[in-house]
């Protein structure tokens, strides 16, 4: 059996133990981590996959509404997204922040309600915009509207009134307009440049993997254009396609995204060993794309 990785942690286990807590009762997934009974482990962890599959479930319909509300939201004209429905779930909304603020880049906050007339949010943020802050001035600015909020530069909630939702809407825009520079509001992906072609190998993956990397210390992004040989929609949502430079092919996929691209693409990815049938090949996780 092979270690876990810092992305088996971060994408297979966590989703798990954090959906527990959304959905259900947030003591099961510390169950999961503490029992000796691998038995009573094993019946959790399926436990807990079923809620995931469910929190996907409810996320998905809940971001689909997210952009009816948001059918006609133009991001040249505004520099933040409030969107707030009556049939969502308070656990879930930061999700669908995130969701959304990744696919507009705008500093975003959702809201559910949260019983007698009040409703509760969860907002996720861009670099530039520390939205705590920017949660305090709404908050100076129209005494009274915000009953209480928290959070960090990256993700803050708050609670108001459901029929006060468009005046704090009006004051958060305001805030965003005031700090954001159109310069802020362009999504940058920055890279580590072209990759050499003989680090296209399992055995630099492996040095790779071996170094431990987090916020503040990114994996490294290579950045090369490439021939699209192939292309495909991959159940429903993610790009999987078939790259070609200097004579040599490689897998990648795009996850979250089936936008096709042309013949020539300038692509940003990360390296990942796939291992499918017993062998393992070099992958590529693509970051962004474009046609050349």
């Amino acid at each position: 059996a092979r270690c876990a990785s810092p992305f088996d942690l971060g994408f297979a286990l966590g989703p798990r133990l954090n959906a527990a807590g959304r959905l259900e009762d947030m003591a099961l997934g510390i169950e999961c981590l503490i029992t000796d009974d691998e038995g009573r482990a094993w019946a959790i962890a399926q436990e807990l996959n079923d809620i995931n599959l469910k929190r996907r479930e409810i996320e998905a319909d809940m971001q689909g509404t997210a952009l009816l509300h948001l059918d006609d939201f133009e991001p040249a004209d505004a520099s933040t997204i409030a969107v707030f429905d009556d049939g969502w779930h308070q656990g879930v909304i930061g999700i669908v922040a995130s969701r959304l603020k990744e696919k507009f880049y705008r500093p975003t906050i959702t809201f559910a309600p949260a019983g007698d007339g009040w409703i509760k949010g969860s907002g996720r943020s861009i670099p530039g915009f520390h939205l705590r802050d920017a949660l305090d001035l709404v908050s100076k600015k129209v005494p009274g509207l915000i009953d209480k909020f928290g959070g960090h530069a990256m993700a803050a909630g708050l609670s108001i009134r459901g029929d006060h939702f468009d005046t704090f809407a009006q004051a958060f825009e305001a805030v965003g307009r005031a700090w954001l520079t159109e310069a802020q509001l362009e999504r940058v992906v920055e890279t580590d440049g072209p990759l050499e072609d003989d680090f296209y190998s399992t055995q630099f993956i492996e040095l790779l993997d071996s170094q431990v990397w987090g916020q503040g210390f990114a994996p490294p992004v290579f950045c090369d254009e490439f021939r699209v040989v192939s292309q495909r929609i991959l159940k429903d949502k993610h790009l999987k396609l078939l790259l070609e430079r200097n004579g040599r092919r490689y897998d990648a996929i795009w996850f979250g995204h089936t936008d096709a691209l042309g013949d020539k693409a300038r692509v940003a990815f990360r390296l990942d060993a796939n291992e499918y049938n017993g062998v393992t090949k070099v992958q590529l996780l693509v970051e962004h794309a474009e046609p050349v």
